[in-house]
């Protein structure tokens, strides 16, 4: 283990100097040890270099703001051991760090393992929300249901001392990391590059994956030009613990022949930045003015991101045609590709005002679409309740009283744990 500046990882080296690198990456609310059962195999013929997500397993709490950002760091660290070329191996969050360096450093990727990975994971919407119940509830809510999402019923069921290791990693996750970890994830989206990916790629899934399945796993696949499928039988999320000897014999086939040559000086070209995904054209937009960009694809983006992919899309599709459609472009292109989207205040500052306007107006339906939109920004229930209990001096005590019953609503809805 080592102790490193923020701009690096903690990490954890074993097997022999002399042998070619292989990286592997963690999943979220996990720390390196998922991987413990391979590492005797592996180190056979493989350096292996272990990370820890930030927050993670004792790592530092620096929270990172973009898988490409969580990228940039491990190639930090490499850099500071003397690591040039090498394989890598990432489980879901660590797999999307591997997707990642393979478009944007492909020099230092020689051949990638995704385990329970996708292009995309889930929805926007789902992983915010999760940020919301955690900032709400702490890390309990997460840790008590992480067995069903990460094995199967009968290994759950099987193995209670396994089941107690997983539950106590989560629980020992820094919180801002972890809802840190949940944003960037919201966000990571490289469907459209993976034919950009070079190396030779082994997509692995677990056959009970209700996390990142199968369907994902051949997303990638039909993607990626030189990849291939592989299925765990009895394997959920966490295939290598669950079913760690298929696992280990998957990843030593895959790797052998790939072994990166590790010798003389490699030259190292910028990083470019993360692929962004297609931005979304304005409904019959006018023409944007000469030499300024057209503000609604920001602005949608923008929308979608406080507000929720849901609530845009519903408000979208109801006033589609006729004033509606047109009152919508208009919302889209300056309250959000204009205003919100200014450096001039940050995105909880801009919900407080938007929040104390909305009280002193009466807008219900507004408020309580702006308190969900507020617990995505960042504002605590507690902070929630202080700006009613002000705004209500100056907008008038039965406004604030209204107000309080709408935002006590939606925060019992949104902060509400899983059961």
């Amino acid at each position: 283990m080592s102790e490193t500046p923020t701009n690096t990882l903690q990490y954890r080296v074993d097997g022999r100097e002399d042998a070619p690198v292989l990286v592997i990456g963690p999943s979220l609310g996990t720390t390196w040890h998922m991987w413990d059962r391979q590492i005797p195999d592996l180190t056979r013929d493989w350096r292996v270099v272990r990370f820890d997500l930030p927050g993670h397993g004792g790592a530092p709490a620096e929270p990172f703001s973009s898988v490409a950002e969580l990228g940039d760091r491990l190639l930090a660290t490499l850099d500071a051991i003397g690591v040039q070329r090498f394989g890598y191996a990432g489980c879901s969050l660590g797999g999307a760090v591997g997707l990642d360096l393979a478009l944007r450093a492909p020099h230092r990727v020689a051949s990638l393992a995704l385990v329970a990975t996708s292009p995309r994971f889930g929805s926007a919407d789902e992983f915010r929300q999760r940020g919301v119940i955690v900032r709400a509830n702490g890390l309990e809510p997460m840790a008590r249901t992480a067995p069903e999402r990460w094995f199967t019923a009968l290994f759950a069921g099987a193995q209670p001392a396994i089941v107690d290791w997983a539950v106590q990693m989560v629980r020992t996750t820094d919180p801002a990391c972890y809802i840190a970890a949940c944003e960037a994830l919201a966000v990571f989206d490289v469907r459209e590059a993976l034919d950009r990916i070079a190396v030779p790629a082994l997509v692995l899934v677990g056959s009970e994956d209700q996390v990142t399945g199968p369907a994902e796993a051949r997303t990638l696949v039909a993607g990626i030009p030189d990849a291939r499928l592989a299925v765990v039988p009895g394997a959920s999320h966490l295939a290598p613990v669950e079913q760690p000897a298929a696992v280990t014999d998957l990843l030593i086939e895959h790797f052998a022949g790939t072994a990166p040559d590790t010798s003389g000086t490699l030259t190292v070209p910028p990083l470019p930045a993360a692929p962004a995904p297609p931005a979304e054209p304005a409904p019959d937009a006018e023409p944007a003015e000469a030499g300024r960009p057209d503000p609604y694809p920001r602005g949608l983006a923008l929308r979608r991101e406080v507000l929720g992919d849901a609530h845009v899309d519903r408000a979208l599709a109801a006033d589609a045609d006729g004033a509606g459609g047109a009152f919508q472009e208009l919302v889209t292109r300056y309250a959000w590709g204009e205003v919100w989207s200014r450096d001039g205040l940050d995105r909880r500052t801009r919900s407080v005002v938007t929040l104390t306007a909305l009280i002193a107006g009466g807008h219900q339906d507004a408020l309580a679409d702006h308190t969900r939109a507020a617990l995505r920004n960042g504002l605590s229930a507690e902070e929630l309740r202080e700006i009613v209990l002000h705004a209500g001096v100056y907008c008038g005590f039965p406004a604030a009283e209204t107000a309080l019953r709408v935002v006590a609503r939606v925060v019992e809805e949104e902060t509400r744990p899983p059961a």
